[in-house]
């Protein structure tokens, strides 16, 4: 099982070979597949579809992946992340890179405990059409620059944001210039605008304060449309101690965000935004927080609310409840469950409606313990009447054709991500399992599994899986598959 807390240099860039030795030399490793610069927000058509991670604008989505637990140059969870190509076959294993601090490029060195690709987000930072990958760590922010035909390439510090561990990207003042959101290190909001500069150095910077609450933290952002203006909103999730403290909704305009949060929404443990009823409006889907209690979070079955959008941002009175109890939603509601841990939107099947998928890493499977917290993974379609069980498809290391087998705290559904690795007009579904163990000694090495979008939702045809090993990465205790870009 996967334990978890939960200036720029000049490089030369060559294809991969022999991964360890890039994390463990320091050199980076480049590829030749990608996909498309994100459109610009104003576009409804974008709210079904993901936003794509393409770092060397060849027009496929790429599959980030942190192995935030890493042991990198002797320094425990230092962390790396892998980056695996998206190309006619979908992701691929061969045309891949692999980033930690020791990369060549990348301002810092590896540190104990920085958790580096802890949590990652992707958008073009720099306005110049390829796709950049803002990554957290203990350290602070680092922008690794995409660049056509290359990929990403070297990395810059973004100043003033120490202690990373939660971001979100989007365009909040609606310029067209992505923007970053970030943690700040007493429960402050730091809000980058774009462009950014190639020193890492924002347009502009903002901080906002959601809940004026001395000793409460931020426990993550989630960005998108809810008010179907073509400006992106923040979304922030917060606690104290062991209690939720309710969620506040930030309403972008052409100025900004507002230092004030415009309302408060439910208490949630995740969320993403997206239009799963194709009215035009992002819709807030979240986890619940059971009784508003944090510490019951591992204990809890686990519930998905929809929060539909309308001008006004998250509609409190047009809601959806879904768990695995509901009508055609596979798998019944059991303690520790966690149905909703991670949350994740694309369209799947090209109809135009946001999908969810939904992550379920504390299911069982079978019965006794060699099942126990196995993992699975919950695909919901949006639709007219909004998102349903109708459709809906489980995955997990059980069902034919998905590689690997079941086994105890593998945690399978940790992290999912919605991508169009192939390009044929929908979205394929990434999953990891931090807690996958690699070869005999590689406990908690971590994989990731790429199924396919489908005109009737995912399939296992074509289906991608790999881990540390078939990157050439070091394994043990890596955690491969605990986060991916959003």
């Amino acid at each position: 099982m996967l334990h978890r807390n939960t200036t720029t240099a000049a490089a030369t860039v060559a294809r991969v070979i022999g991964v360890t030795a890039v994390l463990l030399a320091g050199s980076a490793a480049t590829a030749a597949q990608a996909s498309a610069a994100p459109a610009a927000p104003a576009a409804k058509t974008h709210a079904a579809a993901a936003p794509k991670a393409d770092f060397n604008g060849d027009g496929y989505a790429d599959t980030v992946s942190g192995a935030p637990t890493a042991t990198v140059a002797g320094k425990a969870k230092a962390g790396y992340l892998t980056i695996s190509y998206g190309s006619a076959k979908g992701a691929s294993t061969t045309h891949r890179q692999l980033f930690s601090a020791n990369s060549a490029g990348v301002p810092g060195e590896p540190g104990e405990g920085e958790y580096f690709g802890r949590e990652t987000a992707a958008r073009d930072f720099d306005g110049d059409g390829t796709t950049d990958l803002a990554v957290a760590s203990h350290s602070g922010v680092t922008i690794l620059w995409g660049a056509k035909d290359k990929g990403l390439t070297t990395g810059s510090a973004v100043a003033d944001t120490e202690s990373a561990h939660t971001l979100a990207a989007g365009d909040f003042n609606g310029d067209g210039k992505a923007d970053l959101a970030v943690n700040g290190v007493s429960g402050d909001v730091r809000v980058l605008y774009g462009a950014f500069g190639k020193d890492g150095k924002p347009a502009q910077r903002q901080t906002l304060q959601p809940t004026g609450e001395d000793g409460a933290s931020l426990d993550g952002l989630v960005a998108g449309d809810i008010t179907g203006d073509g400006i992106d909103d923040l979304v922030t999730r917060h606690s104290f101690e062991e209690m939720a403290r309710g969620s506040k909704f930030f309403k972008g305009s052409k100025e900004g965000l507002p230092a004030e949060p415009t309302k408060g929404v439910d208490a949630a443990a995740s969320g993403v935004i997206a239009d799963v009823d194709k009215d035009g409006y992002g819709d807030l889907v979240i986890r619940t927080v059971p009784g508003g209690v944090v510490e019951d979070l591992p204990y809890d079955h686990g519930t998905v609310k929809v929060l539909y959008g309308s001008a006004q941002g998250p509609d409190t009175g047009r809601t959806t409840t879904l768990t695995q109890n509901s009508a055609g939603v596979p798998g019944a509601n059991e303690d520790g469950d966690e149905f909703g841990k991670a949350l994740a939107a694309g369209d799947v099947n090209g109809d135009g409606y946001a999908d969810i998928a939904v992550g379920v890493p504390g299911e069982d499977i079978g019965s006794g313990a060699a099942g126990k917290n196995s993992g699975a993974v919950v695909q919901l379609l949006g639709g007219k009447g909004g998102l349903s069980g109708t459709g809906a498809k489980n995955w997990d290391q059980g069902v034919a054709g998905v590689p690997g087998a079941v086994e105890a705290e593998d945690l399978f559904g940790s992290a999912v991500a919605l991508g169009d690795t192939d390009k044929d007009g929908r979205d394929d579904l990434a999953i990891g399992a931090p807690g996958e163990d690699g070869d005999a000694s590689a406990t908690d090495a971590g994989a990731v599994w790429v199924l396919r979008g489908d005109a009737g939702g995912t399939t296992t045809d074509g289906v991608v899986s790999y881990g540390p090993k078939a990157l050439g990465a070091p394994e043990k205790n890596a955690g491969l598959g605990s986060s991916f870009a959003h």
